[in-house]
């Protein structure tokens, strides 16, 4: 899958997931199992099969992970990023940590059930979707929108979680039960045209772009503590001055400002505060010697629980000030935050599964800063969670670093204990 280099740019006809979609149709050959295909937009195929219930009152539990992946720079690489190799006992490729080693670990579980004659009592369904890295238009929300009974299911596990905190004897394993809200926006600004030779005084759109970018950079809304971010900190065994700093909302930006690792300072500023990230500028068919009177931005926006579009217009009005009025915003997506509740039979799985091979850990719930297709299946009513079961030994900030990184890459004992989970999981909520 990886060699498939599916690669997600946000266009339409980016992805080619059908590559992707081909070889699991291969791998599932021979299991006796249907498996349909849904093609929204030529090349972006979906796959979804099932092993039925024996009980249609029974509830149901869907394996989803998606087929395709961000763009790369090979340049930054040590190895080729789609050559799907395995090297030192880790597999290296763009996907390997988000996701197609949880569809793909998926599909060896769904596969090994099947031909084991599993008789679960109610469905269990893989689907293997398209489209996930540009918002799931041409995937998961499109399902949802035109075939809903074919992919919904009482319970969900998808991307992403199973990394150990924690000291050794008494480990922390993060699932995601909730995410952040996704609020995409397209900022224009508008200018007057002219000649580049004379540049004083003149309207020039793509300079004051450049002061709207600075102040979205710039702008810090204020903190905000969710219902799970004390379980969070709990989870990262601190004491002292660090843990009361991090849950004081008064003194939380001033501890994250001196932290010496940025990495995880930007990870829990985006846990407690509504973010701003200006992405993508466009300034049309315009040359060097042209003041351009039309540039776009693409601002992703992240958004806390509660929060709403007009919470986002808010934000934008207080970071841009007197730029405000300049500025046409046009929502590109807008789903709110969402949550899953952990009293549930699929926690409880979970749970047994991971205490198995680690007794002495517990089960953390987490909320994700990113998006995934969880999020659709929320809205359908479903229980969804990011799920996995990683290596004691994978440092959890290292591999964070990989997600639409450098160098993204999976150890072989990784996957084979997620594998191990799904099918544990799996006869655990289905029966």
């Amino acid at each position: 899958m990886i060699q498939n280099g599916c690669v997600n740019n946000g266009h339409p006809e980016s992805g080619e997931e059908v590559r992707n979609a081909d070889t699991l149709v291969s791998f599932l050959e021979g299991t006796g199992l249907d498996i349909e295909r849904f093609e929204p937009t030529p090349g972006r195929v979906s796959l979804v099969t099932r092993i039925e219930g024996t009980d249609p009152s029974a509830p149901s539990l869907c394996l989803m992970g998606h087929t395709d992946v961000v763009p790369v720079n090979p340049d930054g690489w040590r190895h080729d990023p789609f050559g799907g190799e395995l090297i030192d006992g880790e597999v290296w490729g763009r996907g390997a940590v988000d996701m197609l080693n949880i569809t793909a670990s998926q599909a060896v579980a769904f596969r090994e059930l099947a031909l084991r004659g599993f008789r679960p009592k109610g469905d269990l369904i893989y689907f293997a979707v398209a489209d996930e890295e540009a918002g799931s238009a041409h995937g998961a929300q499109w399902m949802a929108d035109n075939h809903r009974d074919r992919i919904y299911a009482d319970y969900v596990l998808t991307e992403n979680g199973g990394l150990h905190q924690g000291p050794a004897e008494q480990s922390r394993i993060g699932i995601n039960v909730a995410e952040k809200g996704v609020a995409w926006r397209r900022l224009r600004v508008r200018g007057t045209p002219g000649h580049g030779s004379a540049p004083f005084r003149r309207d020039n759109a793509l300079v004051k772009a450049a002061a709207v970018v600075q102040r979205l950079a710039e702008y810090r809304p204020a903190p905000k503590f969710t219902e799970l971010w004390s379980e969070k900190v709990d989870a990262m065994n601190l004491t002292g001055d660090a843990r009361e700093s991090l849950l004081d909302e008064d003194r939380i930006e001033e501890f994250l400002d001196q932290l010496p690792n940025a990495g995880a300072a930007s990870h829990l500023y985006s846990c407690t505060h509504t973010t701003f990230s200006p992405n993508l500028v466009d300034g049309g068919e315009m040359k060097a010697n042209v003041i351009p009177d039309n540039v776009e931005l693409q601002v992703d926006i992240r958004t806390l629980p509660g929060e709403t579009a007009a919470d986002v217009q808010a934000h934008l009005d207080a970071a841009l000030g007197d730029l405000a009025s300049e500025v046409e915003v046009t929502a590109m997506m807008n789903d709110p935050a969402s949550i899953s509740r952990t009293n549930t039979v699929l926690w409880d799985a979970l749970a047994a599964a991971t205490t198995k091979r680690f007794p002495n850990s517990t089960l953390s719930p987490q909320m994700l800063v990113g998006f995934t297709d969880a999020r659709v299946y929320r809205q359908m009513g479903s229980v969804a969670y990011g799920a996995a079961l990683f290596s004691p030994q994978l440092d959890p900030a290292d591999f964070a670093a990989r997600f639409h990184g450098h160098n993204e890459r999976v150890d072989v004992e990784s996957l084979q204990l997620t594998t191990e989970l799904w099918v544990d999981v799996s006869r655990s909520v289905l029966g």
